[in-house]
């Protein structure tokens, strides 16, 4: 990693674009297979709708979980890049397992291990918040997500123009893009040593102050009713063609690629958590017009609200986060952050799954509605930092 004070603004650029052409290339690799996952886990290899949540949720307690240790280890070893490249490599190993899977017990540890990949997340941002400024950090986040979501685009794309080769051959193609995103990484990026970070403990947890902690509390709450997507796509496919929900998946990639650094200028001018309130009032959007919507149209404009939603809440999520933690905790804050909120994603999933089966696919919808108001509530209570650390 190159420190903030020795680096240049031109380095510190480069450092950002590097990183964003690997997440665009990594992203490019994991849409091939995102927006067929649902249909093939309970279409080919024979799962239900509680089997889907349960590893859709475990598979996000497990990118909290790493993200967590990555930020922890980032910290106490002083240490950044190891984490980003090997989050890579784990992503590519992952997609390799799905293709030679052949009943859905066989993707659990491949599940796992894909999201463990995830362990690149919190150095990675650390990072990127350490060169960045108050003026530029959420434009930053938002170029980085928009790159996320562009390679997406790409990947769903693809995923539309060979679908017909089938399954394994699309989970073989996609880890060659993660492979070139972890070689990116090791040849490009230079690290120098940390000096002055602290570990982020649970019994610290008061010093990061009560901004931080009541914004932990309610995205946790928020988090608990924010199921997997894989909802969302085969409710609003139902009785359409397999090919719809690849369309459905590109115009949420799409409409989040196009609005996400957009939406992280924004809060370089009004401010992060007037942002978030934004995020969180499209995902009752999402949930609400779900509800009521019939028709591919209809379908199509949830999926474009949701892709709002993904834009307007993850980078100035992670601004906020990496804004009210102190400097020192950096990369821990950030990594125990998204280990709370990862954590919630399993029981999220998963209550999703039994409400759908046992109660109604609209039951998951009406709850997630009542826990999304309840944390925008709490929101107005946060107090973002006038300065940046």
């Amino acid at each position: 990693m190159i420190p903030i004070d020795t680096m240049s603004n031109p380095e510190s650029k480069r450092t950002v674009r590097i990183f964003a052409a690997a997440s665009f290339l990594n992203d490019f690799g994991s849409d091939i297979i995102y927006p067929v996952w649902p249909f093939f886990v309970t279409s080919v290899l024979g799962a239900n709708m509680e089997i889907l949540g349960l590893i859709d949720g475990l598979g996000e307690a497990v990118v909290s979980l790493s993200q967590a240790a990555s930020g922890y280890l980032s910290d106490r070893l002083q240490k950044r890049k190891v984490f980003i490249w090997t989050g890579y490599l784990f992503g590519a190993l992952s997609r390799l397992g799905y293709a030679f899977s052949t009943a859905w017990p066989h993707l659990i540890p491949f599940r796992i291990l894909d999201r463990a990949g995830k362990m690149r997340g919190s150095p990675r941002d650390a990072i990127i918040a350490d060169v960045s400024t108050q003026e530029n950090r959420g434009r930053n986040f938002g170029l980085l997500r928009s790159m996320d979501n562009l390679g997406a685009v790409c990947g769903i794309l693809f995923c539309l123009a060979f679908m017909h080769i089938g399954y394994q051959m699309l989970f073989l193609l996609a880890a060659v893009p993660s492979v070139i995103s972890m070689v990116l990484v090791i040849l490009t990026v230079r690290e120098r040593p940390l000096h002055g970070t602290q570990l982020f403990k649970g019994l610290e947890l008061a010093d990061l102050g009560r901004n931080f902690r009541l914004f932990l509390a309610l995205s946790a709450l928020f988090a608990l009713g924010s199921f997997s997507y894989s909802f969302l796509l085969i409710k609003a496919s139902s009785g359409t063609s397999p090919a719809f929900a690849p369309v459905l998946y590109l115009f949420f990639t799409l409409s989040a690629a196009l609005f996400s650094l957009p939406f992280g200028r924004l809060s370089d001018r009004i401010g992060r958590r007037a942002v978030m309130q934004i995020a969180f009032a499209l995902w009752g959007g999402v949930c609400a017009w779900m509800l009521f919507a019939e028709g591919k149209t209809a379908m199509i404009g949830v999926f474009v609200l949701f892709g709002l939603h993904r834009a307007a809440l993850e980078p100035v999520q992670k601004t906020l986060v990496a804004e009210l933690a102190p400097s020192r905790y950096r990369a821990s804050a950030m990594g125990g952050f998204q280990m709370v909120t990862g954590l919630c994603a399993l029981p999220s999933s998963l209550m999703a799954g039994i409400l759908w089966d046992r109660v109604s696919p609209a039951a998951p919808l009406e709850v997630s509605l009542v826990l999304t108001l309840i944390a925008l509530i709490l929101l107005f209570f946060v107090q973002q930092p006038r300065t940046a650390r």
